[in-house]
This record gives structure tokens, sequence and C-alpha cells, in this order.
């Protein structure tokens, strides 16, 4: 390797500036392809090394952003940053990864350490314990720019990235009272959270829509955990009239009703079906198989950083207001044999 190979030596192998190099190292919108493919070239010829932190200095830029996630322990959130990271990689941008363990002290934390690494810009899901904002708007008021995945806040008036959680509940409960299930309980999440909300605004809408009641006796307040799926099957046994089914607003929620349900020998799905939310990567692989919604992570991960990634490299031809801005994807339903009382699981 020639540790001296500098811009100016690409600029002068190809004839042209050292200026045009440069913003073709940098993927500059107004260099054509064609430029940027032989800039690129001549570099891995010459062994070119890029010196990032003076780089960094003369632009002010670090080419780092920021990831903070609930817990590294969910396949979902690792699946978002694999996302992440393929389009970090892509534009040259080297990503912080920070988990909040659920708590808004360790989000704190997080973006301070952030801010003092000078990151270009910061993604965020939010813990379920967040009620105060304050931290993500002090970002906000400092131009950093920020963009929520998955659990966000919709008041705050910072783009997102999110799956339609109100369609993929009505569409689990949907598929569940075509099973024949009449009795539907639902183990919700913390309301304040948006994506708890509309997963438990989507359930009652499908029941509705069927003609069925909505019991509020079938909705139990959970906390999001397999202990908080273990308590719900507990009070809905106790019931006058059990449910027939358990719409669990996410898979650790549902795996926890599951094994509830399987210590006191109730089967599944003959006498109780259940249906979880994110296709978490254990479902498929115990028994029954679990039948839950997809909310396309990698692509969820991919969406967030293309918005982050517009805020951080504006271009003149953007026409939405990015604090405005929204993505919202489309569920898919994998249903499985924890569902299936028709026999129709995959």
């Amino acid at each position: 390797m020639n540790p001296r190979a500098t811009i100016a030596d690409i600029a002068k192998a190809l004839n042209v500036t050292p200026a045009t190099v440069s913003r073709a190292l940098n993927d500059h919108p107004g260099i054509s392809q064609e430029t940027k493919k032989a800039v690129r070239k001549v570099a891995e010829k010459l062994q070119y090394k890029r010196n990032k932190i003076a780089s960094s200095l003369r632009s002010g830029r670090s080419h780092m952003i920021g990831v903070i996630i609930p817990s590294a322990a969910i396949n979902f959130f690792g699946e978002v940053v694999h996302g992440i990271e393929a389009m970090a990689n892509t534009y040259g941008y080297t990503v912080l990864l920070y988990q909040s363990n659920e708590l808004p002290d360790y989000e704190r934390k997080g973006i301070e350490a952030f801010v003092s690494a000078g990151v270009d810009g910061v993604l965020a899901s939010l813990a379920k314990g967040t009620v105060d904002f304050g931290h993500y708007l002090d970002l906000k008021r400092h131009n950093v720019p920020l963009v929520f995945f998955d659990r966000v806040n919709d008041e705050l008036g910072i783009p997102s990235v999110v799956v339609d959680d109100f369609r993929g509940a009505y569409t689990a409960t949907e598929h569940l009272i075509g099973q024949g299930y009449r009795r539907i309980g639902h183990i919700a999440g913390q309301q304040h959270l948006k994506i708890f909300k509309d997963r438990l605004a989507g359930y009652k809408a499908a029941l509705e829509a069927s003609g069925l009641p909505v019991e509020e006796k079938l909705i139990y307040q959970g906390d999001v955990s397999i202990e908080s799926g273990r308590r719900a099957v507990r009070h809905f046994l106790e019931l006058p009239e059990r449910p027939d089914a358990i719409f669990a607003v996410e898979d650790y929620t549902a795996l926890g009703a599951m094994k509830e349900l399987k210590e006191r020998k109730i089967q599944i799905p003959e006498e109780m079906g259940v249906v979880g939310f994110a296709n978490e990567v254990f479902g498929e692989h115990i028994s029954p198989g679990l039948s839950s919604i997809d909310q396309q992570p990698a692509q969820m991960g991919k969406e967030a950083f293309k918005l982050l990634l517009e805020m951080m490299e504006p271009r003149k031809e953007a026409v939405v207001a990015l604090d405005q801005k929204r993505v919202t994807l489309a569920p898919i339903a994998f249903f499985r044999q924890s569902s299936a009382r028709n026999g129709e699981g995959a």
C-alpha cells in the first residue's frame, strides 16, 4: 500500500481537479456516475485510504450516526439494525449502537454519548417507559437530524418509519374470527405508545366489523413481556366465560401466553388460539408454530436511514417537508399452527 497516496494523486492520474475527486468520493450528486466509477477505480488501484478524522475536521461532519434501540435481545430490532447498517455502509457512514434497555434514563445517556461523539444524525425507537420526550426535542432544537422508527410519537413533528399497526392487528383478529373463534382476548401494550394503541384499535375494529362485541374484560393491560403473557392467561382463565383465542400485542407476550396455556394443559389451537405480532425468529421453531404479523424490520431500517440521509444531506429537489414525512410499511401475515383451528396453518 502507498501510504502517501492522496486525492491530488488520483486527480493527476485522471486529469481532473482535486475538488472533482473529493466530490466523487463523497458521492456528490453533481458528479456523473461515470466519473465516480473512474475515481473509485483509480483510488483502489493506488490503495488510497481516506483520512476520516482529517475529513471530519475539514467538513465539520463525522459520517457517523447513532442508533438507539430498546433491546438488543429482541430479534426484531436486530433486523432493523441490519437494514440500517446495509444502507449506512453504502453511503459511507459508521453506525454507533446504543440500547436503552427500555429505560428513559438510558435513552438520555445514549443521546449524550452520540452528541459527544459528534454524530451527524440519530435514529431511535422509543423505550416503552418513555413519556417525557425532552431529550429528543433537545436534539431537534440543536438541529441534529432525528428519525424515529417503529415506536414513535406523532405529536413531536419528527419524521418516522412505521408498519401499519392498525392494519396488522385488524388482520390478526380477522384471521382468528375466520378460524371460528368468537371470544377473542387481547393482551395490550402500554397505551402511551402509538404502536400499541393502534394495535388495540385494530383489534376492536375487526371485532366490530364482524358483529362481535368488544368486551373490556377481554382486554388485559400488559407490559410487553413473557411474564405479561402468563399473567394475562391467568386473568382470562378466572373469568366466568374465558376467551377461546388471544391476540397478543407482540410475540414475547404471545410466547408467555402459550407457555402458561401449555402448563395448564390447554390445547393450542383447539381450545385456545394464539396470534402474536412481530414475527420473531423463534415463532416458527416452537410447537405449535406461532402465528404472527411481520413488520418488515430490515426494510424499516433501510427506509429510516434514507429519511435520515435526506436530513443530513439535503437535496434541492426535496419537495416534502421532512418534519411531516412518514413512511408506513405494509404488515405481512404469517399464520401457523397456533391459530389453525380449521387446519389451515403453515
